[in-house]
């Protein structure tokens, strides 16, 4: 997740001018899933990685420069097929502890779009064991986005619960990111139950 800077107004004659940081070594990459129906309607479940500039020396090409402190190794990196279904098995309730044969009490479908991990062969190689367990996942159509329920939720996370555009320091967005996620996720969660205790009450 980048924070590009966005355009604004401003009194004629009078030019704006808005800070921007290159955002290289000062990412925050992010992985969300939105339940729309079933017992979790409402709920907004995600993941954040930390994007760290790296080395391009030869010998130590591709290693991260410097790992700010408190931060594991784990909590670095791209959104890699690896993560995806970690994160999929995570949302759809299983166990850390697993046994083999683990089986949902009631099937989850998830829908995606055409990203690259989302149809790399990791993920792919998962859909058997996640069908197996009554996880299925469906795909979108392409260049389809406004079919997504969780796209314009990145976007008002994005652009409008985060009002600062630009961080020297990747903790402070990872931070900043967390906790724009969670006022969102609070939002839709009491929005979900205006919205269910309207419907009763017009039933």
């Amino acid at each position: 997740m980048t924070l590009p800077t966005g355009y604004s107004w401003s009194p004629l004659g009078e030019p704006v001018v808005v800070a921007y940081e290159a955002n290289q070594g000062r990412r925050v990459n992010g992985i969300g899933a939105y339940f729309s129906d079933g017992p979790q309607a409402g709920q907004l479940d995600d993941a954040l990685y930390l994007g760290l500039p790296k080395s391009r020396a030869k010998k130590t090409k591709g290693q991260i420069v410097c790992m700010p402190p408190g931060v594991l190794p784990e909590q670095v990196g791209p959104i890699d097929g690896e993560r995806l279904v970690a994160f999929v098995w995570k949302i759809a309730g299983r166990p850390r502890v697993c046994l083999d044969g683990w089986k949902r009490v009631r099937p989850l479908y998830i829908w995606m779009d055409n990203y690259s991990v989302h149809v790399g062969q990791v993920f792919q190689e998962a859909l058997a064991s996640l069908a197996a367990a009554d996880i299925h996942i469906r795909s979108l159509p392409g260049y389809c986005p406004e079919l997504s329920e969780i796209e314009p939720i990145w976007q008002d996370v994005k652009y409008r619960q985060m009002t600062q555009r630009s961080f020297n320091d990747v903790l402070l967005l990872r931070d900043a990111v967390q906790a724009a996620l969670e006022r969102k996720a609070d939002r839709l969660k009491a929005a979900r139950q205006v919205t269910t205790n309207l419907l009763r009450v017009a039933a």
